[in-house]
């Protein structure tokens, strides 16, 4: 009796604790949404191997993941693409990656943040390593790393404090996040990265939108610009022959099977823009690009109604001009005959 006593009094404590923990960090602010980690990319990567030639192919970085709504294309389409950009990354293995190991003829739209594009192709380089290991981790999961991930989904959904990110650097709530950001000291020397809050909200297929704190807070926007601006400071010099060379090398082969290439330059304003036109210029880079892969491109500074759209941290779009970039591409890609518009079919 007193054993049962016992167990019921340790299920109360834990209750009111974990009840008590996730409502002090929803009065802070927080919020539950899903962790866009390599399991969630995983599932979605795992969707081309059965694509058609009908079917479209999102693939990046984060400009891709918060600026192409899927609801809104597929409206547009008649069909939803698949999401496979990688915030932080180079979009230049995952392409790699579909172009080497499956027979997806379909269309690729590749979005260009020019800074991560062109910035390497060693392979302990954090743009590169990054989209590398989701690659990776989809070719090697285990059954029970999948099972994990599907169990862990309700609680990511529920509870705020189940906030985590792979990223080391992110101002994430999670236990093992707490804990790391005990520090005795800079022992390093080095320039600590400033805290980086979440400022988005991810769902199952990944569709991705900036929260409206971003968007109605300058303040809490700043803090991301202060990221932005540590790491663009300290960011090394472009390796443009290298990253061109690779994918040129895909671009070639992905067409040659019957695929279609689209390039994408979504915008940027503020310290991104500047920073883009003076060391990434459009015509060394971005025209090279085009030309030297013979894909389709779509520059946002090409089209007026593109112009003067609202970046509240420099480098992705407020969700309301999201959708409204998300549609208009969507109708102007059909109109050039560059994407499938299965809803005319």
């Amino acid at each position: 009796m007193n054993l049962k006593k016992s167990f019921i009094t340790a299920i109360v404590i834990s209750t009111i604790g974990l009840m008590s923990w996730e409502f002090y960090w929803r009065s802070q602010g927080e919020y539950p949404t899903l962790d866009d980690n390599k399991d969630l990319w995983a599932v979605q990567r795992s969707k081309v191997t059965k694509a058609t030639a009908k079917d479209v192919v999102l693939t990046g970085s984060s400009r891709v993941l918060f600026d192409i709504q899927l609801d809104e294309w597929k409206e547009i389409t008649g069909n939803k693409p698949i999401q496979l950009a990688s915030a932080g990354s180079s979009p230049l293995p995952i392409f790699h990656d579909i172009v080497e190991n499956t027979n997806f003829n379909g269309t690729v739209i590749v979005g260009v943040t020019p800074g991560l594009f062109f910035s390497t192709t060693f392979p302990q380089a954090m743009p590169w390593k990054r989209a590398q290991n989701r690659v990776n981790h989809f070719h090697k999961r285990t059954y029970a790393q999948q099972l994990n991930h599907l169990f862990s989904i309700p609680l990511q959904l529920n509870l705020a404090f189940m906030s985590a990110s792979e990223e080391e650097w992110a101002n994430d709530i999670d236990l093992k996040a707490l804990l790391r950001k005990i520090k005795l000291g800079n022992r390093t020397g080095q320039p600590m990265a400033p805290p980086f809050y979440s400022f988005h909200i991810t769902r199952m297929d990944r569709n991705t939108k900036m929260t409206q704190k971003t968007v109605k807070d300058t303040a809490f926007a700043n803090t991301v610009k202060k990221v932005w601006q540590f790491f663009g400071n300290g960011a090394p010099p472009p390796d443009k022959k290298s990253t061109m060379e690779f994918f040129v090398k895909d671009a070639e082969k992905f067409i040659k099977r019957g695929g279609n290439l689209v390039l994408l330059r979504p915008p940027s304003s503020g310290y991104y823009k500047e920073g883009e036109a003076k060391f990434l210029s459009r015509e060394e880079f971005w025209d090279e690009l085009v030309k030297n892969t013979g894909a389709k491109g779509y520059h946002y500074n090409d089209y007026q109604e593109f112009q003067n759209l609202n970046l509240p941290e420099w480098s992705h779009l407020s969700v309301d001009d999201a959708v409204y970039f998300t549609t208009e591409l969507a109708k102007i890609m059909i109109k050039d005959g560059t994407i499938p518009n299965s809803k005319n079919n």
